[in-house]
Order: C-alpha cells, then sequence, then structure tokens
C-alpha cells in the first residue's frame, strides 16, 4: 500500500512511502479495540474514593434516650445511618481499576485503530519538520495547510522535544512519539499526521511477530567426503580389540586336558570294579565246600 507525501504547504511533495499491509491494511477488529480503551481509561482512574461507616464516625456511642416512655421512635446512637452525619451503609472503598489486556491484543487494537483512520482517510503523512527554536506560527501553519480541525494527533520520529513545546499551546493538538502512540490516543482524535520519518519505527512496533517457516530453518552440515573414513573408524574398532583376545585365551588347551582325563578316568576305574566280583565267587566257593561237608557228615551219622 502506498500514500502520497505531503508538504509543510499542504501540497503533494511528489513521492510516497510503502505502507505494509499487516499494520495498516488489516480488518479492524472492534472488539480489539474496546478492551484496549476500556483498560487504558480504567488506569486512569485514581480509586481513592472513600466515606466513613458507622464505625469511623466520630460520635458518641451512648443510647440518645431511653427505649420507652419518650413517645419516640426507639434509637441507638448517632452513628446510625439512619441519622443525618451518620456512617454510610456499603460506602465506596479505595481500590484499584486495573484491566489486563495481551500485549497482542493491545498491537491489535492500534492497527485497527489505524485501519479505520486509514480508510476515513484521516491519516495523512506529511515530510519532517525540523525547528532549530519552537515556533508555534510555522507548526499552526502547517497544520492549516493540511485541513487539521478539531483534536489533531502529529506522531513523530522518536521524542522530538522542539516540536512538542512548538505544539503544546495550540489547542487540541497533542503530539507524540509514533511508538508511543496509544489506541485511546489515535481514536479520540479526528485527525492524525504521521511524519515521513515515522513511518518505519511505526511500522517495527506494531508489525505482528510471524512464527519461522521451514526456509528459515537452516539445514544440517554434511561432512566433507574426506571424513567419511573417519566415521567408519569406531566400527573395526572391535574387530581388531578381539584378536588379541582370542591369542590370549587359553580355551583350547583346557578343553584337551578335560578331554584326557575324561578317556582315563574308566581305565583307571575297572579294576576297582572287578574286584568286588572275585571277592563274590571266592565266597560262594567256601559256601558250597562247607554245605557239602555238611552232608558227608550227616550221612556218615546215618
Amino acid at each position: 500500500m502506498k500514500l502520497t507525501v505531503y508538504t509543510r504547504d499542504g501540497a503533494e511533495a511528489g513521492r510516497s512511502v510503502d505502507l505494509d499491509d499487516a499494520v495498516f491494511g488489516i480488518e479492524p477488529n472492534d472488539h480489539a479495540i474496546w478492551l484496549d480503551v476500556r483498560a487504558i481509561q480504567a488506569h486512569k482512574r485514581q480509586g481513592t474514593h472513600k466515606t466513613k461507616e458507622r464505625s469511623e464516625v466520630a460520635k458518641s456511642r451512648r443510647k440518645l434516650y431511653r427505649q420507652k416512655g419518650t413517645g419516640n421512635a426507639r434509637a441507638g446512637d448517632a452513628k446510625s445511618p439512619l441519622r443525618k452525619g451518620g456512617g454510610t451503609i456499603f460506602g465506596p472503598r479505595p481500590h484499584e481499576y486495573k484491566l489486563q489486556v495481551n500485549r497482542k491484543t493491545k498491537q491489535l487494537a492500534r492497527r485497527s485503530a489505524l485501519a479505520h483512520k486509514l480508510s476515513a482517510e484521516a491519516l495523512r503523512v506529511v515530510e519532517d519538520l525540523r525547528l532549530e527554536a519552537p515556533k508555534t506560527r510555522e507548526v499552526a501553519g502547517m497544520l492549516t495547510s493540511n485541513g487539521a480541525e478539531g483534536k489533531t494527533l502529529v506522531l513523530t520520529n522518536g521524542l522530538d522535544d522542539v516540536f512538542y513545546r512548538s505544539a503544546r499551546n495550540i489547542p487540541g493538538v497533542s503530539v507524540l512519539a509514533a511508538e508511543q502512540a496509544s489506541t485511546l490516543d489515535l481514536m479520540g482524535a479526528k485527525t492524525v499526521l504521521l511524519q515521513e520519518g515515522a513511518v518505519e519505527a511505526l511500522t517495527e512496533a506494531l508489525r505482528p511477530s510471524g512464527k519461522a517457516t521451514a526456509a528459515d530453518v537452516p539445514a544440517p552440515s554434511t561432512p566433507p567426503a574426506d571424513e567419511a573414513p573417519a566415521d567408519d573408524a569406531p566400527a573395526s574398532e572391535p574387530e581388531s580389540a578381539s584378536e588379541p583376545e582370542a591369542e590370549e585365551t587359553p580355551a583350547p588347551e583346557a578343553e584337551v586336558a578335560e578331554t584326557t582325563a575324561e578317556d582315563e578316568a574308566p581305565a583307571d576305574e575297572a579294576p576297582t570294579a572287578e574286584e568286588p566280583t572275585a571277592e563274590a565267587d571266592a565266597a560262594a566257593e567256601a559256601d558250597d565246600t562247607e554245605a557239602a561237608d555238611d552232608t558227608e557228615a550227616d550221612e556218615a551219622n546215618a
């Protein structure tokens, strides 16, 4: 979006400025404007209101007259809220009028206010007016030439003390730095004059913060081809480490020794297995001999 730049005399300067559509060309959000303006107006309230309650009134606590026999309505002390000079029932107490608004909502409200002014042709870009000394006449002439009537808001590039002192005596004119103008300031002005040098500062202050896209994320760096063997080196280390372990381990000799011991064991144990068999045979022959002797003895006695 482009907007024509005007001189201090109200004529076209022959150039234009580019306005960011994300700031000046959005669809106004009236609800965000209402939230921000309500919060700004609430912050201006001091909240120091206070009235004296029954316990705070400086009067006697004595009962005014006896309960019965006077013909009057029964009454307590003079602090009663029903009597003149008594305390106030549920009177106001000091408290704060603060409303919290999110930062993004505030920015949206200010962008919406600028969009309203731009659509109503109440926003004009003027060239910078540099003054060496405060001159109210020059500022008043610039405002008149650019059709500023009623409440006018001039947005400068940063704090311009000379320009501010030149315009402070003009009724209905407010001078603020572009990035400090609130939603209430923008909506309360009938005409907004934006200096050419303040366009960039205002855009930077109100531009919505976007999220990083895939194109913005840097791609991971690829290692050079010369460094490729270095990555394979750790993989070959376990093989070289396993070779000395195979040489140092005497596992085959131990297996051979165990096998030899197993083969020799049955040969040594064979004689011990035959000895019980020979003894049994000798005992059996002795028994047979005794049995035969006993038989012969019996036949002789018979």
